[in-house]
């Protein structure tokens, strides 16, 4: 009798708390995982190295690191020096969301992530891809919506060998629709430990967060309203 073999998984792996979640998410639903983080020019480095810690907890059964260099082309303030990050400008996700899209958007980067997800997906005969992307507590970003998502998904099925032979390919976003404090208290119950985790815009080289861009105020904010204990570690001075 041959073993049950699980289904593959790409996941995308940036190091943050969102996409470990995912991470978390894509094991329990009982997948080989396949994490992918890129280094697309980003000027928080620290998160890949925490992309690191993240795979080695969770075994993952192959971690790669592709390099896509959008700091080529700038136009934000993740992938250009000269742009500064913005620091208190959040409001809430609501108001965010319809205001103006923020400086901290990286042109095209779910776009170009998914589509070496999908390349490395079709290599190792995964059909499922997994991605952190989030539509209530998130910061304006287009490529975060549902149907960019959709989207994506029938450019998968219909530019790709595996998906003109049969293939269905899927994206998952299952932390879509959750609030921050929704995505800690799931994480949480899958044993997470954020403390391997950095979604800070700007940390520095020892992965310390701080604590005043948009991105430090949505998880700090999150912990607090999940009534849980904030493990990030923050700059000092």
């Amino acid at each position: 009798m041959t073993a049950y073999a699980k289904p593959k998984a790409v996941v995308l792996l940036s190091g943050g708390l969102d996409s470990t979640t995912v991470l978390a998410e894509a094991a329990a639903r009982g997948f080989e995982l396949y994490a992918l983080t890129v280094a697309y020019g980003q000027r928080h480095a620290a998160e890949i190295a925490a992309a690191k810690r993240v795979a080695r907890a969770f075994a993952v059964a192959e971690h790669r690191i592709a390099q896509a260099s959008l700091d080529a082309f700038g136009g934000s303030a993740l992938t250009d020096p000269a742009l500064p990050v913005p620091e208190g400008a959040l409001r809430s996700a609501g108001e965010t969301a319809r205001s103006t899209i923020p400086i901290t958007y990286v042109p095209a980067r779910n776009t170009v992530l998914l589509a070496l997800a999908l390349a490395w997906a079709e290599v190792v005969g995964a059909t499922d891809l997994f991605i952190g992307a989030n539509a209530v507590d998130y910061s304006g970003y287009p490529d975060c919506r549902p149907p960019f998502l959709a989207a994506f998904e029938h450019l998968a099925n219909v530019a790709t060998k595996a998906g003109v032979e049969g293939a269905r390919y899927r994206v998952h976003a299952p932390l879509l629709y959750l609030s921050k404090a929704e995505i800690i208290r799931r994480g949480v119950a899958l044993g997470v430990d954020y403390g391997l985790t950095v979604s800070c815009y700007q940390a520095d080289a020892e992965g310390r967060a701080c604590g005043r861009c948009d991105s430090c105020r949505l998880r700090a904010a999150g912990f607090a309203a999940a009534g849980l204990p904030d493990p990030t570690r923050y700059q000092t001075g």
